[in-house]
């Protein structure tokens, strides 16, 4: 098979009627465009394009050989990985073909990367979330609040700020001027610059105001290049929302101002002086499936179910949360959310032994926030009983 990724297996100390069997059944059982095999003695050569890991498993365990064989024969594929999925099949080859280009490292290094972030000035000189803001919940003005922090104590950020969509927030005024709404979030987030750590992430989810033509994700991604801050990604939240059919069409069948429709938000990841986070290696808790699924940067996840119950209009749901925190940052790190409301990142960051601390200015949202983390503590304590 031209373009395969070619493996060998010992199979020496196997019976030749269950190696025979194995290889026979694995030619019948998949298309050989995606996987073969083959018994030159004493090995079986496996040639590999992609397969699915979960009917591989399954084939082997209705095969009638020895158990010891199937868990070789899985065993030798499992261990080859690759940072792509397509169709729930994992690629074995051709999935980093987009980067093979001619010389690339002398080019990147002649172009320059990232060079509107030259000259940022940041302190490369980290320190720890003080004590008494580590694991809490503070009903408080955001930027008043975050003046109170050092400098470069926060590990990550994520947050999603107020829409400005007239939506009904408690204690917040949800339809400022523009010029009002920019100047007032951006304030906060330099203070949220200040304290992220070198090398630390900001990750912001937001939907731009489609009926108003307010691109808020480009303005946001603009104040973060002016602050020198560098560009990691730009994640595409797909909703599935598909509620917005019943929103107007703009100009009915004409070319004259056709009003497009969005069932996704975005995610802007920013980092602080580098790309490169500082961390433990045995504090990485994302699986490898779970990395290779979610560098793909289009999430499909649901849109919260249960705003009413919490009280809140706007809301990302925990599953977001969770993979920004897996994804972005090490267990014990600290994570920030200074437009907390009902508590999504906070409960998620207190659940993934992350340290926590969000802000927020409404005592109805910052109760609602700590009675999430409570009940995060007691199901973690029934569990061990």
């Amino acid at each position: 098979m031209e373009n395969a990724k070619i493996i060998s297996m010992d199979a020496s100390r196997y019976a030749p009627d269950d190696i025979l069997c194995l290889v026979n059944e694995l030619n019948g059982g998949f298309p050989s465009k995606d996987i073969s095999a083959k018994y030159v003695a004493p090995e079986i050569q496996f040639a590999l394009v992609q397969l699915d890991m979960k009917k591989y498993a399954a084939f082997l365990d209705r095969l009638s050989i020895g158990d010891e064989l199937k868990k070789e024969a899985y065993a030798v594929v499992d261990k080859i990985g690759s940072y792509s999925m397509n169709g729930g099949k994992r690629l074995f080859v051709g999935y980093n073909a987009e980067r093979k280009v001619a010389d690339r490292k002398s080019k990147e290094k002649q172009r320059g990367k990232y060079f509107y972030a030259d000259g940022n000035g940041f302190s490369k000189i980290n320190v720890d979330l003080p004590a008494e803001y580590t694991n809490r919940i503070v009903c408080a003005d955001s930027l008043a609040a975050l003046k109170e922090l050092p400098d470069n104590c926060i590990d990550l950020i994520f947050t999603s700020p107020p829409y400005n969509f007239g939506l009904e927030y408690d204690a917040h005024a949800d339809a400022m001027d523009w010029d009002q709404y920019f100047h007032s979030l951006f304030e906060i987030f330099r203070e949220c610059i200040r304290v992220l750590k070198y090398g630390g992430r900001f990750a912001v989810n937001v939907q731009p105001l489609y009926s108003d033509y307010i691109p808020i994700h480009h303005m946001i991604g603009n104040f973060f290049i002016k602050e020198k801050l560098i560009w990691k990604s730009e994640i595409l939240w797909e909703k599935n929302n598909y509620n917005c059919k019943m929103c107007s069409y703009g100009s009915w069948k004409s070319p004259s101002s056709p009003y497009m429709k969005y069932t996704w938000e975005y995610i802007e990841i920013y980092c602080k002086g580098d790309l490169k986070k500082a961390g433990s290696p045995e504090n990485a808790d994302i699986t490898e499936e779970e990395f290779k699924s979610w560098v793909v940067a289009k999430w499909s996840i649901a849109p919260e179910r249960h705003m009413k119950e919490y009280g809140h209009p706007a809301m990302f749901p925990e599953a977001l949360a969770e993979r920004v925190l897996k994804l972005f940052s090490f267990k014990g790190d600290a994570v920030l959310d200074p437009f907390n409301g009902a508590g999504t990142t906070t409960a998620v960051a207190q659940r993934l032994g992350r340290r926590y601390l969000g802000i927020d200015i409404s005592e109805e949202y910052c109760a609602t926030a700590r009675k999430r983390i409570e009940d995060n503590r007691r199901t973690q304590v029934s569990l061990f009983d």
